[in-house]
């Protein structure tokens, strides 16, 4: 049930305007979204993961609105720095890791796109790697040279010349006179650069053996923030209609990546530039020397629904600083198991009264695009499943219609939160066998032993069902 009425303006906050702007297809063919992907050294963890729905929840509502979508998000497999600019993060890994540095790379991307699948989260178009686009930034580097916005350093190294763009911190509010000498913002090559805020767009080799190119300024690698302007240019022809990170990318990131790309197209190469904030952990920002860094794959070791994280997400609002706990976790897990049941149950009524419905569904989409309030949304349907007065049927329609956005999966049968191993599967066969044939004795003893493989088993006048135990 498609919104008949004149499609709604989803409008989202714009980090350079400070102020809510629509969200509009500058082509009139479709929205060119461009997302900041991970830097696959390490497993991206439910921080990261924050980010990522962000893009999410805007290509849904999107998608829903009936709007066409080229969404492009990229993969960092060489270029990021370590935090003391020493060493290549991912040769960093690879060498903790005794392994080849493209291996290290797949591996922590296929990891990346599995966490993904988990949370439901919408394929991109495309994932070009940084390491499989080398050409493309070799011919970004080269315009700018040729536009005297870059030049060749003493070390060999090629710099963006920041003081060349007068828009510099329009996003984070960093003006180049008041960046200090030494603020560890960027690579710090004394002596090489003309002006102390310059960055690198390519890194000459020196003593690198692994993962560095030929190119006309002789042997290296790129830097990070070009392979974001090469990108987002080539894939999206152009121009970029939304660009998505999170916070910490705003400086420096972002910030050299609007000078890099605006001074290739002489103009604004983003429209909107959208920021999801940081994410604690019970309290503690997420870091391995606090031990408290969560992953997807954490959460399914606890036998709770990866998709009870993306409720916790929806929850709070993308722009403010989220807190995250076991106990939310393990709460959204439970009203996800009550939304299944009653779904399935609602489903039977087959009575609908679709303006009851349809003005329901457009008041929460109207939500959605008012700069993603998804937690006044949720509150909505929290409302409608209590009521009173709706029929069962409304309910059905109005949660089965606002799914496609929040992509919870709520259709999913409760007892499904996830596969079970094979032995598992057949002791519960066995188990409504046995009930079946009035053999209670052995029912109960097969209970009793699925409970301690944390499966609790239901019977009702419908049949057997089961869902995890969640652990403590």
């Amino acid at each position: 049930m498609k919104l008949t009425n004149q499609r709604p303006q989803i409008n989202l906050f714009d980090t350079k305007t400070r102020q809510l702007q629509p969200l509009t297809s500058s082509d009139g063919k479709s929205l060119r979204i461009y997302g900041c992907g991970p830097t696959v050294y390490r497993d991206a963890h439910v921080g990261n993961m924050r980010t990522f729905l962000l893009s999410d929840i805007v290509i849904r509502v999107a998608k829903y609105l009936g709007y066409e979508i080229k969404f492009i998000q990229n993969i960092t497999d060489v270029g990021h720095m370590s935090e003391d600019f020493v060493e290549d993060k991912i040769l960093a890994q690879a060498k903790a890791e005794s392994k080849d540095p493209y291996e290290i790379a797949r591996v922590y991307e296929a990891r990346f796109h599995s966490d993904l699948k988990h949370l439901n989260i919408t394929v991109a178009n495309k994932y070009p790697k940084a390491s499989e686009c080398i050409d493309l930034m070799h011919d970004l580097i080269n315009k700018l040279l040729n536009k005297n916005h870059a030049y060749v350093g003493s070390d060999n190294c090629v710099y963006f010349s920041a003081q060349s763009f007068s828009g510099y911190g329009a996003i984070s509010g960093n003006r180049l006179d008041s960046l200090k000498p030494g603020h560890r913002f960027e690579y710090s090559e004394a002596g090489s650069k003309k002006f102390h805020a310059d960055w690198a767009l390519w890194k000459a080799a020196e003593n690198r053996t692994e993962m560095i190119w030929n190119s006309p300024w002789g042997k290296g690698f790129p830097g990070w923030h070009v392979e974001c302007s090469a990108m987002s240019l080539h894939y999206l022809d152009g121009f970029v209609d939304l660009h998505l990170g999170g916070i910490d990318l705003r400086f420096p990131h972002h910030e050299n990546e609007r000078a890099q790309s605006n001074c290739i197209i002489d103009k604004e190469a983003v429209a909107i530039w959208l920021h999801g904030e940081h994410l604690l952990f019970e309290g503690r920002k997420m870091a391995k020397s606090s031990n408290n860094v969560v992953l997807v794959s954490d959460l399914i070791a606890k036998k709770l629904d990866p998709l009870a994280l993306r409720l916790c997400f929806l929850e709070n609002r993308y722009r403010s600083q989220m807190d995250l706990s076991w106990d939310s976790l393990k709460a959204a897990n439970q009203l996800l198991l009550r939304w299944r049941e009653k779904i399935s149950t609602w489903k039977s009524n087959d009575y609908v009264d679709s303006t009851e419905s349809s003005s329901l569904i457009s008041e929460i989409i109207l939500d959605i695009c008012n700069d993603l309030d998804t937690p006044r949304a949720l509150q909505k349907l929290r409302m409608i499943e209590k009521s009173q007065t709706l029929n069962d049927g409304v309910k059905y329609e109005v949660f089965r219609e606002i799914d496609a956005v929040f992509g919870l999966d709520l259709l999913r049968p409760a007892s499904q939160i996830q596969s079970l191993p094979d032995h598992l599967e057949e002791m519960l066969i066995q188990r409504q066998t046995a009930r079946s044939k009035g053999d209670y004795s052995e029912s109960d003893r097969l209970r009793d032993l699925l409970a301690k493989n944390a499966i609790a088993v239901n019977d009702s006048k419908d049949g057997q069902t089961w869902n995890w135990i969640i652990s403590e």
